[in-house]
């Protein structure tokens, strides 16, 4: 399974927690990736995982989907 944005490339990065008396132990720093549907630029529909910074700033575009008036 896929754990990177599928459109900025962002990947889980290891890093440490630092406690107050300075002991460090290992964690990850996981992107927060959402599975949307998005609509290509030919028109197209996918679902692609994409991150939560890149869906804010606008870098792709979400599919509504078809709204039927009753």
């Amino acid at each position: 399974m896929a754990k990177r944005c599928e459109v900025c490339g962002k990947a889980p990065r290891s890093g440490n927690t630092v406690s107050h008396s300075d002991k460090k132990s290992g964690r990850w720093f996981r992107p927060n990736l959402q599975k949307v549907r998005v609509v290509l630029p030919d028109g197209t529909v996918k679902r692609m995982r994409v991150c939560t910074s890149c869906l804010k700033a606008g870098k792709v575009k979400k599919y509504v989907g078809q709204v039927s008036e009753v």
